[in-house]
């Protein structure tokens, strides 16, 4: 008895130390989900040239090869005090706390859906700049993402 739970001690710290270190490889979850960890992988990003001094909007999208949910919960980046995330349905666009990226989906943040508002801007970026995105993510390992994403012009739309 007394075996069995040192053993069953010992692998629930070998567990633990792998779900904290990633030993998977990639960007591995660790959610509720039965078909694997979370993946993920983040790309198309873009800001298009703000129009006011003070905020400007973000899009990258997000792909999750894996079979756990990740949930977007924050973003951070040097060109701003704070970044929310906003969806848009129809005219209304509202802050909510996080955005779900789906086992075996994407998470599309572009004009008139999803997208991140940044606010309280240091400085009116100018086009072709980079700029250093942090996406922070739970069930996600690591929980962070840095991307660095390129102003565009205020009309620019991407193709597809």
């Amino acid at each position: 008895m007394r075996r069995r739970r040192a053993l069953l001690g010992a692998l629930g710290g070998v567990v633990a130390v792998a779900a904290a270190t990633g030993a998977a490889a990639g960007l591995a979850g660790h959610g509720s989900g039965s078909h694997g960890p979370a993946r993920l992988s983040v790309g198309a990003g873009y800001i298009p040239r703000p129009l006011l001094t003070d905020e400007a909007a973000a899009y990258v999208t997000v792909a999750n090869s894996g079979g756990t949910d990740a949930q977007l919960t924050s973003v951070t980046t040097p060109l701003a005090a704070h970044v929310t995330l906003h969806t848009t349905t129809g005219t209304t666009m509202r802050q909510v706390a996080s955005l779900t990226v789906p086992a075996g989906g994407r998470l599309t943040l572009g004009t008139g859906g999803d997208h991140l508002m940044l606010e309280g801007l240091t400085h009116m970026p100018s086009v072709g700049e980079r700029i250093t995105l942090e996406l922070h993510f739970t069930h996600a390992t690591p929980a962070t993402v840095t991307v660095t994403v390129p102003v565009r012009p205020t009309t620019y739309h991407p193709k597809g």
